[in-house]
């Protein structure tokens, strides 16, 4: 998936700008006391306000501008002390007041960026235009009942975040990067849980293409996309479909599109409206929204490590790759897990069981650390079983896989089984003497010169203790007895 598409004309280049919704992380929604549960019965969250009711007043919930505020922070926005709640007006049935409280020309931050890595290692700094803080609308539902559709109006007025990215995205590779960072930074701000199949984190994508080096072309909205990988499918196709338009001769209309999953097309649900088709005017039931700026540096202060420090902490103090850290800390409870594994020990080791055992047997187990089997200190205790040569490395595979499955602690299985690692070099010894009477011929070989079978005999020594021998152990007795 590369930054340009080949068309009938020559090289054309994406132009990518992303709109995020993401949901506000509070108990009550941003204008009303009512809950914000997800998954509750239709219409049982619902106060007055949300309902549209002549005479309600809205009251603005600090908690959902102190989400803003974390933010705009963690995205090195910059915080706008004086901010404006607009009306922008629109109808649509699942919208009661026939207005949406939302922020134009005033935000609550201006500015910021995302730093974004790709597949193959190339960096890349993502302006982001502006935050604002807007109530969401509730839901139509079309496959309740084949002659109507209903209205549940439990998330009307809930408190979203939509983040405005700069068009400087050029492939879907780089969106889907994007929403990913932009997706572990307010899950580590705790100030959205960027679950996209709740419908808590909603992409709008705004697509364009370029010859390399004009102007931007015109663009079209693709509106509500669920999925990073359907965000990547609906740009390739708008791209392609574009291109095709504007090689025949066409001209592409402003317009705002939907992407149909099961047919991979997008399609134009309305043409693009402009700023002024909402007549947009300062709420009047809302005073200008004025913060101290003493109340953001205690936000700031109180701030948690963000994905891009830990990992620049993991490779520095730590000494892990750029690739162990970034898999570490691309979701928060994966980071903290393994800061409780590699408390007190080798923190290179720690990484490896974490990324390769761990996550290997919750990724084919369809689980997450939040419910693993084994938990932080079990898989510390196991590591420490390694590390004063209680078993060896290969024993304490099979160990892990048992205590997975069973779980069971690594020293309970060790003794259960009797898995204990031999130290005591008269045993090993023994099976050294075994092992080179059953093999007299290699043996005959290896002193003739075939210096490679010395890594058979570790081998068949290995095997024939049934791999508790310590692997140094047998290394070192076996370099004197094999010379004879």
């Amino acid at each position: 998936m590369g930054n340009t598409i080949e068309g009938a004309t020559g090289t054309w280049e994406y132009v990518i700008g992303l709109e995020v919704h993401a949901q506000i992380i509070s108990n009550s929604k941003l204008f009303s006391g009512a809950s914000t549960e997800f998954g509750s019965e239709p219409n049982s969250q619902v106060s007055p306000v949300d309902a549209g009711m002549p005479g309600m007043l809205p009251v603005i919930n600090l908690t959902c501008i102190e989400q803003a505020v974390k933010t705009g922070l963690a995205i090195n926005g910059t915080i706008n002390l004086m901010s404006v709640f607009d009306r922008k007006n629109y109808f649509y049935p699942d919208l009661p007041q026939g207005y949406q409280i939302s922020q134009f020309k005033q935000p609550v931050v201006t500015g910021g960026h995302i730093d974004i890595e790709l597949e193959d290692g190339t960096k890349k700094r993502i302006g982001v235009e502006r935050l604002h803080v807007e109530q969401d609308a509730g839901k139509s539902l079309h496959d309740q009942d084949p002659n109507a559709s209903y209205v549940d109006l439990n998330r009307s007025g809930v408190g979203l975040m939509e983040i405005v990215s700069d068009p400087d995205m050029r492939s879907p590779e780089e969106a889907a990067a994007y929403v990913r960072k932009l997706r572990t930074i307010v899950r580590y701000a705790g100030t959205c849980d960027g679950n996209m199949q709740e419908g808590s984190m909603r992409v709008d994508a705004n697509v364009s293409v370029r010859k390399a080096g004009e102007e931007f072309g015109t663009r079209c909205e693709i509106k509500n996309l669920n999925s990073v990988r359907f965000m990547q499918r609906a740009i390739e196709f708008e791209a392609s479909r574009q291109i095709d338009v504007l090689e025949s001769g066409g001209t592409i209309d402003q317009q705002t599109r939907l992407f149909d999953v099961a047919k991979n097309e997008t399609r134009s649900m309305r043409s693009k409206e402009e700023a002024h088709d909402y007549r947009y005017f300062p709420d009047p039931d809302l005073l200008p929204l004025r913060i101290e700026q003493a109340w953001v540096d205690d936000i700031a202060a109180g701030m948690p490590e963000l994905p891009d420090a830990k990992m620049a902490r993991f490779m520095e103090e730590f000494g892990l790759s750029a690739y162990d850290a970034d898999v570490l800390v691309a979701e928060h409870e994966n980071a903290h897990f393994y800061e409780r594994v590699a408390e007190g020990r080798d923190k290179k080791l720690a990484a490896n069981w974490v990324i390769s055992e761990l996550f290997g047997q919750l990724n084919k187990a369809g689980k997450t650390v939040e419910d693993s089997p084994v938990s932080a200190e079990a898989l510390g205790e196991l590591i420490d079983l390694i590390t004063d040569d209680t078993i060896s490395g290969r024993i304490a595979k099979d160990v892990f896989a048992e205590m997975f499955e069973t779980g069971k602690a690594a020293g309970v299985i060790v003794e259960e089984k009797g898995l204990k690692q031999v130290t005591d070099t008269g045993a090993i010894e023994a099976v050294i003497d075994e092992v080179m009477a059953r093999e007299a011929e290699k043996l005959a070989e290896y002193r003739g010169g075939k210096d490679k079978l010395f890594g058979y005999f570790v081998g068949q020594v290995m095997k024939a203790s049934g791999g508790k021998a310590n692997p140094k152990a047998v290394n070192e007795l076996l370099k004197t007895k094999l010379q004879g």
